[in-house]
């Protein structure tokens, strides 16, 4: 006979989209019961807009519907008390924001990796976006911080759209697949509006970035900043003083070079070069490799900076094209993409 136990039971193997844990787990829901054959259930949520409610009653009429002697299933939604949400923080961990930035920059991930170049149109933000991917497929928790707040692309290359739910004063980032989340300046204003804040703001936002969104217990942050030795890679460096910098450039002598600018600060704020990525660094016709911005850069800057070479992309409109689509081809692209990425991604891990 149906019980209210069975019901419980197929609620706690259902996860919050946004959160990752059992429905059951974070309280949420608010009761359970049977007439004759319909099941009514009340999901009660963090906020009254919560974007994934129609996942989360999907996923429970799914779930419920396939019990026996289940006819029906009714999902209604309610929103939590005060109480509930300080009750639920204090299940995910969360700190009080006063005590936040203290600790909080270096208690989340096993490491921190901060991807530069020295100039724009190298590509980092393609590699980043796909490195962060090839990891999260490795299997490994990652963190991807969009830190080029003024030329955000992070949310189209991942092909992640709205806006990250808010509880109280601390924001839930978006997720690409099981293992990999994402915040992004992108992710609150439209794509094509200008972000106009001199320094002290641009401060501000990535410290909240870092310090008021609930990231898992991660193995890797990553994250993207924008080109140059600006105010972005100097509060990294102060917030994150165990930061990792990891250069990407192209094969020509102007970008290993201005690169080369990028390890020089990572040296005078403390900040160890791990490696070197080379993008663009040939094109493949018909089994011959033309090397179209040059040979060898990447190479000779790494030796320069005493670090690995820790691979060369291709020069391939079908990798432009994921990232415009939203499709990062260490997912979805061909064998040999998904290998080099994945095996960055490796050498990365075995530091």
């Amino acid at each position: 006979m149906l019980s209210k136990d069975d019901v419980h039971k197929v609620l706690s193997g259902i996860d919050d989209p946004e959160l990752k844990r059992p429905l059951t787990d974070l309280d949420m829901v608010r009761s359970v019961d049977i007439d004759d054959g319909t099941v009514r259930i009340e999901i009660t949520l963090t906020v009254p807009g919560c974007p994934l409610k129609e996942k989360i009653s999907s996923d429970v009429r799914n779930g419920v519907g396939a019990l026996e002697g289940v006819k029906a299933v009714e999902v209604s939604f309610g929103v939590m008390t005060d109480a509930q949400r300080d009750n639920l923080k204090k299940k995910l961990g969360l700190k009080n924001s006063a005590g936040a930035a203290a600790d909080a920059p270096v208690s989340f991930a096993k490491r921190f990796i901060a991807v530069s170049s020295g100039k724009g149109g190298v590509g980092k933000s393609t590699c980043t976006a796909n490195i962060a991917v090839a990891l999260a497929k490795l299997g490994y928790k990652v963190g991807l911080l969009d830190a080029d707040v003024y030329g955000f692309s992070i949310p189209r290359m991942l092909g992640l759209t709205g806006q990250p739910t808010q509880i109280d004063d601390k924001l839930v980032p978006l997720r690409w697949g099981n293992n990999l989340q994402a915040v992004s300046m992108g992710f609150f204003v439209a794509e094509d509006e200008p972000v106009i804040w001199r320094g002290p703001l641009l401060h501000k936002a990535i410290t909240q970035f870092l310090t008021d969104v609930v990231w898992d217990e991660l193995d890797f942050l990553l994250l993207d900043l924008p080109p140059g030795t600006g105010d972005v890679t100097l509060t990294i460096a102060q917030a994150i003083p165990t930061a990792e910098l990891l250069v990407i450039t192209t094969p020509q002598a102007t970008a290993t070079h201005v690169a080369g600018r990028v390890a020089k600060l990572a040296e005078k704020t403390n900040l160890r070069v791990i490696g070197v990525v080379e993008n663009m660094a040939y094109f493949e016709s018909n089994g011959t490799k033309e090397y179209i911005f040059g040979r060898d850069g990447g190479k000779f800057l790494a030796e320069k900076l005493g670090v690995n070479l820790l691979g060369e992309i291709p020069l391939e409109t079908s990798i432009r094209e994921g990232s415009d689509d939203g499709h990062p081809v260490a997912d979805s692209g061909t064998n040999e993409q998904q290998a080099v990425f994945e095996g960055i991604a490796r050498r990365i891990v075995a530091m």
